[in-house]
């Protein structure tokens, strides 16, 4: 672990000046800038955005493989905190985000989100992608061939079932770093609920996943070998210092493209983007 070196810092057997942090810092601000643009297009937290980009990124500081992933995973999740907390108090002062089924959530959801992170914390790197990939693939195919008629009820079933769609939901976001939106408004929307009520209660969601998926990569990653400064188990500070303004600032320039494309574009817009952030983990996987 480390915690705030004054002038350097060391990664593995490799002393790092500030300077050499530069490119480090140009490229997190510059996929910050995408996620923001993307995740305003799409509505969502950015997630699946940024934990590609931070894996790709912390390539290029030299992290390790083998903490690499996890601390994509983790630091997505860290920057999801405060986006989350903020999106949530304005759903809820709108009175449109379901609080019974989020009352119903309030272990289920941090449950599953637990147990994610015990299972990144014994996965390997390759694992992970692995699993990145496959539920990014499988979220494409939902938003490409989704059809606004597909239903599998009239309203929310009763438990256990709800209670296991929660742990799962915890369970996926904490292994994607998302915070489960996309899971979230396909279950409410299955069940006959608006999408409008879906991504009201979504932000509420997020708050579930991301204040016990901090905690638990936190946790999970203390003490590694190999992790980047600014590090702190499996949250790279700096990363989220720099990226939650970052995105702040650009998602309203992507939710401003996104009034000028259908809501039918934007899902088959996104699902081709997870196809592509799919296909390279694929590839990296076997190459």
């Amino acid at each position: 672990m480390y915690l705030l070196p004054p002038t350097r810092c060391r990664i593995g057997d490799r002393n790092l000046s500030i300077a050499a942090l530069l490119p480090f810092i140009l490229a997190l601000l510059a996929g910050g800038a995408v996620a923001g643009i993307l995740a305003g297009m799409f509505g969502i937290g950015g997630g699946a955005i940024l934990v590609p980009i931070f894996f790709h990124v912390f390539g290029l500081l030299g992290v390790p493989e083998d903490v690499r992933m996890q601390l994509a995973l983790g630091t997505s999740l860290a920057i999801i905190v405060p986006t989350s907390i903020r999106s949530f108090m304005a759903h809820r002062q709108r009175g449109a985000v379901d609080t019974a089924l989020l009352k119903g959530w309030v272990v289920a959801v941090p449950l599953g989100t637990l147990i994610a992170t015990l299972i990144a914390a014994k996965a390997t790197s390759v694992e992970l992608q692995l699993i990145f990939a496959v539920i990014a693939l499988v979220l494409a195919f939902r938003m490409i061939f989704n059809r606004a008629s597909w239903k599998l009820g009239d309203d929310l079933p009763g438990n256990p079932i709800k209670f296991l769609v929660g742990t799962g939901i915890g369970i996926l976001s904490g292994l994607m770093g998302i915070g489960g939106g996309i899971l979230n408004n396909t279950f409410m929307t299955l069940y006959g609920r608006s999408i409008h009520q879906g991504v009201a209660t979504s932000s509420g969601v997020g708050v579930l996943i991301s204040l016990p998926g901090l905690a638990g990569y936190v946790w999970g990653g203390w003490g590694k070998p190999g992790l980047p400064p600014f590090s702190t188990g499996y949250i790279n500070w700096l990363a989220v210092a720099l990226l939650i303004p970052v995105t702040l600032y650009m998602a309203p320039i992507g939710a401003r493209l996104a009034h000028v494309m259908s809501k039918r574009q934007l899902e088959i817009g996104f699902g081709i983007f997870l196809i592509v952030i799919s296909a390279q983990f694929f590839l990296s996987i076997i190459l």
